[in-house]
Parts: C-alpha cells; sequence; structure tokens
C-alpha cells in the first residue's frame, strides 16, 4: 500500500518535533499535526517560561543580599504585567524557532486536532491521512481533583497568563510543581501557602534534600501546612476564594493553584478505532522500543508515563527516528542516572540513587553529608544553608547517587551526572580536584563518612 507519509507524528511537542526532524533528515516523508501551541508544554507553560519566572523571583534574594556587599539600593518595585509581558515575547520566539525547524527539515506541519481513524491513518480537520508509522507525543495535561469548586482554582496551564500577581495564594500539592509555583509566587512577594494531603513533600527524593528544602523554605517564611487537603472551594462577595480544609479549617485566599498531577493528553485522539492499550494507570502502553499494541503505532513522552522530563522525550524521539529510519545509529534510551533539578528556591540537584533506593537495592551504603553557609553569604545576614550529599556502595566504592540543595544546584549536577554514567568511584572524587572557592568543591572535599 502506498502511504502518504512514512511517519505521521500528533504533537509538536520537544519529543514529537525531535522525532520529526530527524526522521526527516533521514530521509522520511513526515508530517506532525498540532492542535495547541508548537514547542509543546515545556516551551509554553512548562519548564522554559517556569525557570524565567523563577529568575524574576530570585531577584529579590540578590536586592536582598546587595547590602553586604556595599550597595545601597532604592526600595524595588515589581511589576507582573512587565514580566509576563516579556515572557510571552520570549515564548513567542521560541514558537517561531520550533516552526522553522519543522518546516526547514522537510515536515509537513498541520495546524489542527489530530484524531486516529484507523491503524495507519489520521484525520486533521475533516481531511484523512494514511502513514506507514503514528507517532503519539500529545503529552500530558494538569488536573484538579473532582471536589465542589474545582473551576474556581487554576493550574500551571493559567498561571503564567494571570493579568496580575494574587496577594494571597494556596499552592495545593507535594509535586516539584507545587513547589517550584509556591516559591515563584512567595519569591515575586505574595503572600503563599504549601499545602500537601502527605506528611513531607516531593516524595520519591533523597530524604536528606526533602527534609533540608523544608527547613529553608520555613526560613524563608512559607507557610508549609502537611497533612492537609482541601475539601472545597467558595466564591466569597468581594472575590476572594475561601478553601475549607478535611480538617474544618477555612482559609482565604485570591488565588488557589493545583498541582496535584498531570494526566495523560488523550481527549477525542480515537484510540478506540485502533488496538492501542492503556496500561492501569491510563497510560499508553509500550514495548522497550515505543510500539503500541497496535504494531503501527508508536508513543513516546509523557503520556507513556515513564520519565516525565523534556530530556527524556528527547532521546526517546530520537531513538524512534533511528530505529525506524535509520536503524545503524539506533541506540535505546538509558533510564539510569538521569540528572534532575527542581528550581524551587533554594533549588535541587540530584542523579543516580537516593539512600533510601540504594537501601532498598541491599547495597551496603556510605553516606557523605555536608551542610554549609555559602561563602556569597558571609557578608550577610542571611542563614541559608546548602547541603550537599553522596550515596556510596561502601563495598564497590561506586558513587550511586549525589544530591544537592542550594544555588546553583542543577548547574552542578549536570557534570556529576556524566561522572555517574561513567561509574565514578568515591576515590575518583577525592582524587579529583577541586575549583576553589566554589560550592561545587565540596563533591570533591568530603572524606568524613557521615553515616
Amino acid at each position: 500500500m502506498a502511504f502518504d507519509f512514512d511517519l505521521f507524528v500528533i504533537g509538536a511537542g520537544s519529543g514529537g518535533v525531535r522525532a520529526a526532524r530527524f526522521a526527516a533528515g533521514f530521509g522520511a516523508r513526515v508530517a506532525v499535526a498540532e492542535s495547541r501551541y508548537l514547542g509543546g508544554t515545556c516551551v509554553n507553560v512548562g519548564c522554559v517560561p517556569k525557570k524565567l519566572l523563577v529568575y524574576g523571583a530570585h531577584v529579590a534574594d540578590e536586592l536582598e543580599q546587595a547590602a553586604g556587599f556595599g550597595w545601597t539600593l532604592e526600595e524595588g518595585h515589581f511589576d507582573w504585567g512587565t514580566l509576563i509581558a516579556n515572557k510571552n515575547r520570549e515564548i513567542e520566539r521560541l514558537n517561531g524557532i520550533y516552526r522553522n525547524l519543522l518546516v526547514n527539515s522537510g515536515v509537513t506541519l498541520l495546524q489542527g486536532h489530530a484524531r486516529l481513524t484507523g491503524a495507519n491513518e489520521v484525520e486533521v480537520d475533516g481531511q484523512r491521512y494514511t502513514a506507514e508509522h503514528i507517532l503519539i507525543a500529545t503529552g500530558g495535561w494538569p488536573q484538579v481533583p473532582d471536589i465542589p469548586g474545582k473551576e474556581l482554582a487554576i493550574t500551571s496551564n493559567e498561571a503564567f497568563y494571570l493579568k496580575d500577581l494574587p496577594r494571597r495564594v494556596l499552592v495545593v500539592g507535594g509535586g516539584y510543581i507545587a513547589v517550584e509555583f509556591a516559591g515563584i509566587f512567595q519569591g515575586l512577594g505574595a503572600d503563599t501557602t504549601l499545602l500537601y494531603r502527605g506528611d513531607l513533600f516531593l516524595r520519591g527524593f533523597d530524604g536528606s534534600v526533602r527534609t533540608h528544602l523544608k527547613e529553608e523554605l520555613e526560613k524563608r517564611g512559607l507557610d508549609l501546612q502537611f497533612n492537609a487537603d482541601i475539601q472545597r472551594i467558595d466564591k466569597l462577595e468581594d472575590g476572594r476564594l475561601k478553601a475549607t480544609l478535611k480538617d474544618g479549617r477555612e482559609l482565604v485566599a485570591d488565588c488557589v493553584f493545583y498541582a496535584t498531577g498531570r494526566r495523560p493528553m488523550l481527549d477525542n485522539l480515537g484510540l478506540e478505532n485502533t488496538g492501542v492499550e492503556l496500561d492501569a494507570r491510563g497510560y499508553i502502553r509500550v514495548d522497550e522500543q515505543y510500539q503500541t499494541t497496535a504494531p503501527s503505532i508508536l508513543a513516546i513522552g509523557d503520556v507513556i508515563g515513564r520519565v516525565q522530563l523534556t530530556p527524556v522525550a528527547l532521546a526517546e524521539g530520537m531513538a524512534v527516528a533511528r530505529r525506524l529510519f535509520k536503524p545503524e545509529q539506533y541506540r535505546p534510551v538509558d533510564y539510569q542516572n538521569i540528572p534532575t533539578a527542581v528550581f524551587s528556591q533554594p533549588p535541587i540537584g540530584t542523579v543516580g540513587l537516593t539512600e533510601e533506593q540504594a537501601l532498598e537495592a541491599g547495597h551496603k551504603v556510605q553516606v557523605f553529608e555536608s551542610r554549609f553557609r555559602a561563602m556569597k553569604l558571609t557578608l550577610t545576614d542571611i542563614q541559608e544553608k546548602t547541603l550537599m550529599k553522596l550515596v556510596v556502595d561502601a563495598e564497590t566504592d561506586k558513587v550511586l547517587g549525589c544530591h544537592m540543595v542550594g544555588p546553583d544546584a542543577g548547574e552542578i549536577i549536570q557534570g556529576l551526572g556524566i561522572a555517574l554514567k561513567a561509574g565514578a568511584t568515591k576515590q575518583q572524587f577525592d582524587e579529583t580536584i577541586g575549583v576553589h572557592p566554589t560550592a561545587a568543591e565540596e563533591f570533591v572535599t568530603m572524606r568524613t563518612v557521615t553515616r
């Protein structure tokens, strides 16, 4: 059968664009359909605009520290509208870059909602196209619990487009998105409370990291309320929102922001017209080569629910393009030792196993841990401390995990990710000469086993 395309990609996010571009570069006839925005969640309502807002919030720290270095500054004034307008302009620029990347690669770009009508057929705005391979890369979507008044809450999708900075914000959730946005709102001047239904946020991260960040956020005045959850939300006559908690307490705020998880974006995708199956969590079931239960259909990124990070989706997209159209270059994605950052304030950087994971896996563990006040803060009254931690296999001396809470944690952990990927030992860390004076050198000067 002659197909219109060799590969039809549904979704122009990070993974879909990467797969489409490289498949076209390998000589395939490729189409991409996108109904919302080019670049997907990351570029439009995810990591890129979030990081820009984090930068904005961090300016408050710089201003607070300035006096210690001899700077006398007039009282600063923050304008939310200016930050959002500048952010929007940058996102529009990136949208154009993504468009050019696709078009200049020879990809056919279809702007409209794509729906599967068969194992090798896709419909976009009434027009049907056939393809030998179809790749689903539609990403995820934030979800809010089904409680009375849920329509009054916002998610990360709406937060980037608020007309004004709310004076009082309730952030609900215990994952990295909740923690990051709590820091953004508070750093920009909003009175912020973080509510989480569990005992401690950031489940799955190293225990020392979780505890240390909690302590530092409390130093900054962030109101952390654990074992707390909202039962209903009501709008008051003055326009503010009243959140009634399950323990009976009532909190009033201008904005209730939910970051309680994301679901795969499968709305009106037409999966019922194919043999594609979902797993028990509702994500698309795929094998190790991203093939679904319908052989001609593949899926990557957040929609398969593995590691929901932009660089992982990029790697998966590359793997699909190579396997289908350049098999001699194919290599599977390695999900071990993926460096990760949480852009909280202070930020987290982590790679490898947590202490808890290492013990659970049966390793005999040595832990090296250091907490210190950064050199930059010694001329100020700020008492924030940095945490650095190494988890080491006591029998092989191999470094199993590196964890940090403190300034530039994401930047520092990227280099350590290479070391762990290469199988570095603690002795090799010890024999590496540090860059002085930096915080990063602490990772190569920790000599005493903490436990």
